[in-house]
């Protein structure tokens, strides 16, 4: 049976506070889907990003917020779950050459496992992400091959998947560059000093302007022309 096209789809944004998954929850909007934002407090070493989540949770009137709690320094392993020290000041050459220390692994396969589970609850259809293959550090769960993988898995893996209602990943910013996506969220409305990109940032969620993630988030803004609010809100400039 097809679903009525007046009734709102539902769909799992996973929504980390950060600029690329705000911009996904914005798209997600656009296109028409109920958003049901899910966030994670997973050990990192810092809570500002679900402080970003919230507001922008709030700001872009989701239907329901889920803070999952699951404690992935039990392992760490990583520079965001473990006492190692957050890269700084490196060129994009050297992003791009291996895959750095902030990569936690298995991220992305555990946070969609726990979105297709709550897309199941919910009967949702659809699960959206922010991942991005062409600005980004390197990481392997942020590739198209990955999703393509996890949704043929998560559709053998369900009862709704086996019953025939076949679950959708997107990841609409997987071929975009972070000028792009900037771009797209300005183009619908999202306010980026919400947000928070900073692998490193202070108690009160200032970024530290140098680790790969705001390296990234800066060359984004420089290239489409924009001004980052966030440095603003801080006094900091571009």
């Amino acid at each position: 049976m097809q679903q009525d096209s007046t009734i709102p789809r539902k769909a799992v944004v996973l929504l980390s506070g950060g600029l690329d998954s705000t911009t996904v929850l914005a798209i997600a909007k656009a296109q028409g889907f109920e958003p049901y934002a899910l966030s994670f407090r997973y050990g990192q070493r810092h809570s500002v990003e679900l402080e970003s989540a919230q507001r922008v949770a709030a700001a872009l009137q989701v239907q329901e917020h889920v803070i999952a709690d699951i404690n992935l320094r039990a392992f760490g392993g990583s520079a965001l779950t473990a006492d190692i020290a957050v890269p700084k000041g490196r060129d994009t050459s050297e992003m791009e050459s291996s895959i750095p220390v902030t990569y936690v692994p298995a991220r992305n396969t555990i946070f969609l496992s726990f979105a297709l589970g709550w897309a199941e609850v919910l009967e949702a259809q659809h699960i959206f992400l922010g991942v991005n293959a062409l600005d980004y550090s390197g990481y392997p769960d942020c590739r198209p091959e990955f999703i393509a993988a996890f949704e043929t898995m998560a559709n053998l893996a369900t009862k709704t998947g086996v019953e025939g209602h076949k679950l959708q990943i997107h990841a609409p910013l997987i071929q975009m560059s972070k000028a792009d996506i900037i771009r797209k969220g300005l183009e619908l409305g999202v306010d980026y000093s919400l947000t928070s990109s900073c692998y490193d940032p202070d108690e009160q969620g200032k970024p530290c302007g140098q680790c790969d993630s705001c390296l990234l988030r800066a060359k984004g803004f420089a290239e489409a022309g924009a001004t980052d609010p966030l440095l603003a809100k801080f006094g900091m400039s571009t």
